[in-house]
């Protein structure tokens, strides 16, 4: 921390004071920039009025990662985005893309070992007994050796930070910027402010020139890493400074390297699964999140666990976004409009003098079509370019957090692709959702469970199933969280509506099963014997039209199915039960035992008379 004190910070105000006065410095750098992207994109018309765009695509796509490498580490950041995304570029351009990871040109080795011994202060072979004569890998912000430290001979990776790199992404940034001022002054249509998020995605850039991004490692490992099947690598923290990073050597292939890793016996899908659990863990959980996963820090080991690496750019979720994100998702699910206009106050999307009503029938629009196929179905870019389209229209502000979280599950999604071009990120989230929907008791969440589940003063035990379903998958699902917050919330204090609610459905899920025991009771009797019983068939004997046996015998079987679905969780035990009898030994338990029991007793009885009455 010493060592990093005098790093840089990101100030868009001494970038325009360092760079004001040297208007010939900036307008070389634009010349740049306009030259390189302009002669690229000037091509690219030519071929579309010969109709070469398809033959002469592989020659453009090197092209533009050679424009990309030339105009530098910011560029890079843009290329690196872009190669995981298939659905916006053709295949050509995502390989030559791909390439900007790791194979950008490297520095002289003496330039890197003479910044090391600087800034730690000793020569270097005091530190380590070996290290490579030139770097393994190249990255947008510097360059990486393999070494041996020479107390331990442990293998570890050294990163050292690119000369001058300061300077050149510190301009690219005020050009940038003043790009952002134009576009909020003149660009109605875009309602977002541009500087804020140029200004957050620099501070980002900046916190990963502060090579003691290993402060970030470690709070990640601590948070993260406790799943078997996620790696984050150690930091040495003696060897490391604001220019140098010193860490343990992981062994893995690049995700995106498909071929190789399931020569290994792995499969890609279950790495990308494990990356977007653990994203899910990131981004819902404790808020702290990775927010640059492309190919090159996300690495297949050769045990088949993902090591996540270059923890240099870290954002956070808001903990009140965490949990409107999740009930964000069970509103559209219920296709609640309103509700999810008013979601956008909570996300920070709008601001609370902003009236919603002429935003719901934009939603409307968009998902009635969207949710013709069933939520987990839906692709994630459809949801994001949709949104998007209302976004444009109305005066939302996405915040800086929001557009990570857009861009670190769109990276994954786009990781899975390569795979499998069926793959939807929502599909492999719904788990997750499910289980903290069923298992946490935090009070918003707890809503949003009931808001899910009941509908005109019924439980749909279709949709309490189908969470189990997708809850189960869950690897940290447990039955008995499942059960007793439900409970807890039932007998509380303000639980008086929902209490009535779960009275009429324990009266009709009674009623179902003791019915239904009365079927299969004469089922059961020997034909000749039932000629004896009133009406002479099961339904006569219970006094039910057939149309209301067949709804109380498919509530029965629903309910057996929740049963079973609870027992054969895999960390089920009798003694789960233990706390539930504790909760419902509270007086009011015993109070609402009291009223199901009166009201199955009268339903019974009005049956018996019923069917009396009609003899």
């Amino acid at each position: 921390l010493a060592r990093a004190s005098n790093a840089s910070v990101y100030s868009p105000e001494l970038l325009k004071l360092n760079y004001a006065s040297r208007p010939f410095k900036v307008l070389r750098r634009t010349l740049q920039i306009l030259i390189g992207l302009g002669s690229f994109g000037l091509k690219l018309w030519i071929d579309q009025l010969q109709g070469q765009l398809v033959q002469n695509r592989r020659s453009r796509a090197v092209e533009l990662r050679e424009t990309f490498t030339r105009l530098g580490p910011t560029f890079v950041k843009l290329g690196q985005g872009l190669s995981t995304r298939p659905d916006l570029c053709p295949p050509e351009f995502l390989e030559e893309l791909s390439e900007l990871q790791d194979a950008l040109p490297t520095f002289p080795d003496a330039e890197a070992f003479a910044c090391i011994e600087k800034e730690l202060g000793v020569p270097l072979d005091s530190i380590y007994s070996s290290i490579s004569t030139s770097p393994i890998a190249a990255a947008s912000l510097g360059q990486v050796y393999k070494a041996k430290l020479k107390y331990s001979g442990q293998l570890v990776a050294v990163k050292v930070q690119r000369p001058g790199i300061e300077e050149a992404i510190g301009l690219d940034f005020y050009l940038i910027r003043g790009l952002g001022l134009l576009i909020n002054k003149y660009a109605d249509i875009i309602t977002s402010d541009v500087v804020a998020l140029i200004d957050e995605f620099a501070r980002r850039v900046y916190q990963e020139l502060n090579y003691v991004e290993g402060q970030n490692a470690r709070r990640f490992k601590k948070l993260y890493a406790d799943k078997e099947d996620v790696l984050v690598p150690d930091i040495f923290w003696d060897y490391t400074s604001g220019k140098v990073l010193t860490m343990e050597w992981v062994e893995g292939v690049k995700l995106n390297e498909q071929a190789i890793i399931e020569g290994q016996g792995l499969k890609v899908l279950d790495l990308v699964n494990t990356g977007i659990q653990c994203s899910l863990r990131q981004l819902l959980e404790y808020g702290y999140f990775h927010a640059d996963p492309h190919p090159g820090n996300l690495l297949a080991t050769p045990e088949g666990k993902l090591a996540f690496l270059d923890f240099g750019m870290m954002s956070e979720t808001p903990e009140e976004a965490r949990f409107a994100i999740i009930g964000h998702v069970v509103h559209m699910v219920n296709r609640d409009y309103e509700a999810m206009a008013r979601d956008y106050y909570a996300l920070d999307f709008l601001s609370p003098d902003v009236d919603v009503t002429p935003i719901v029938p934009a939603l409307r629009n968009f998902f009635d079509d969207a949710l013709n196929s069933t939520v987990s179905e839906l692709n994630f870019k459809t949801i994001v370019d949709g949104l998007g389209a209302v976004l444009y229209q109305y005066p939302f502000n996405v915040p800086a957090y929001y557009a990570l979280i857009l861009r670190s599950l769109t990276v994954l999604e786009g990781l899975a692709l390569y795979a499998d071009p069926n793959f939807k990120v929502l599909a492999a989230s719904y788990p997750y959702f499910a289980k903290r929907l069923l298992t946490d008791p935090n009070p918003y969440l707890r809503d949003a469970l009931i808001e899910l589940l009941f509908k005109d003063g019924k439980l749909r035990w279709n949709r309490l199933e189908n969470l189990l379903v997708q809850g189960k998958m869950d690897r940290d699902f447990a039955a008995k969280d499942a059960l007793q917050p439900v409970l807890k919330l039932v007998l509380g204090p303000d639980g008086e509506e929902l209490r009535s609610l779960v009275i009429k459905e324990a009266i009709r899920v009674t009623e179902a099963i003791t019915i239904g025991t009365v079927i299969d009771t004469y089922n059961s009797i020997p034909g000749p014997l039932r000629s004896f019983l009133p009406n002479g068939n099961g339904i006569g004997t219970t006094g039910l039209s057939e149309a209301e046996m067949e709804s109380m015998l498919e509530l029965r079987e629903q309910v057996l199915r929740i049963w079973g679905l609870l027992r054969a969780s895999d960390n089920f035990d009798p003694s789960v039960l233990q706390p539930i009898i504790q909760v419902l030994q509270e007086p009011e338990a015993r109070n609402l035992g009291g009223r199901v029991f009166g009201g199955i007793t009268q339903r019974l009885a009005a049956r018996l008379l019923q069917q009396v009455l009609r003899s």
